[in-house]
């Protein structure tokens, strides 16, 4: 389908089923980040699945491109990034499968029915409070600052809207990885599966990638670290594998 673009706008190929994203530069374009949580996640056709915070609707493409679920909805607190993602969606004819729903995560609970979803993703704000912002209304602040939400808003709603035995999939930061074990655990979301993700083999993790299942049994896989580069500009093996190229 034919979309129009607005102001600053550029459509972007997905390099999956030949889907599209519209994004904008200025304000935010999605990163490496979600890319590796679509390659870290999964799901079945049969699965309905919530994006919280889905931006302009990266991981619900990606998502549906992999796995062809049974629907899939992504909910964003800001109307233009919400907007860009619909008219992703419209561009790739796929009004049918995904949703798109204005909306702020701490009020999940009351947009949509509990225990309704088979599996849950989110690609969170990662830093705490106002430290380096300039401005806290500034889209690319509201992405990865807590200004409009927690990480414990997110498990907390997460942990309602789940199926009992669904799956939560979420990339963060390593340097928040116990409190992250301490809040999934407090909302009966048991961890059970992690990545870390390093930018060089010879550098400190910087993405963590976790599973829980909500009222899952106490045992956790770590799986192997996934390294990002080889080289200045050169992806591992494995990270072209996840972007499919």
């Amino acid at each position: 389908m034919k979309v129009e673009l607005k102001d600053k706008e550029r459509i972007d190929d997905l390099q999956r089923n030949g889907y599209q994203i519209i994004q904008n530069p200025e304000k935010f374009c999605f990163g490496m980040d979600a890319v590796l949580l679509t390659g870290f996640a999964h799901a079945r056709e049969k699965d309905i699945l919530l994006d919280l915070g889905t931006g302009t609707g990266i991981i619900p493409l990606l998502m549906e491109a992999k796995y062809h679920c049974s629907h899939l909805t992504g909910l964003e607190i800001q109307e233009e990034s919400a907007d860009m993602a619909r008219r992703s969606v419209a561009l790739n004819d796929l009004q049918d499968r995904i949703d798109i729903v204005t909306g702020d995560i701490k009020e999940a609970d009351r947009i949509f029915q509990a225990a309704s979803f088979d599996c849950i993703t989110c690609n969170p704000p990662y830093m705490i409070g106002q430290h380096g912002l300039t401005n806290p209304e500034e889209p690319k602040a509201i992405a990865r600052h807590e200004v409009l939400c927690t990480l414990e808003d997110v498990v907390s709603r997460t942990a309602k809207l789940l199926k009992p035995g669904g799956h939560f999939y979420m990339v963060h930061r390593p340097f928040r990885l116990a409190e992250i074990m301490t809040i999934l655990v407090k909302y009966k979301l048991e961890p059970k599966r992690m990545q870390l993700v390093y930018p060089y083999i010879d550098k400190e993790p910087n993405m963590v990638l976790i599973e829980a299942v909500r009222g899952g049994r106490s045992r956790m896989t770590v799986e192997k670290p996934l390294i990002v580069y080889q080289a200045p500009g050169v992806y591992m093996p494995e990270i072209y594998d996840i972007y499919g190229y």
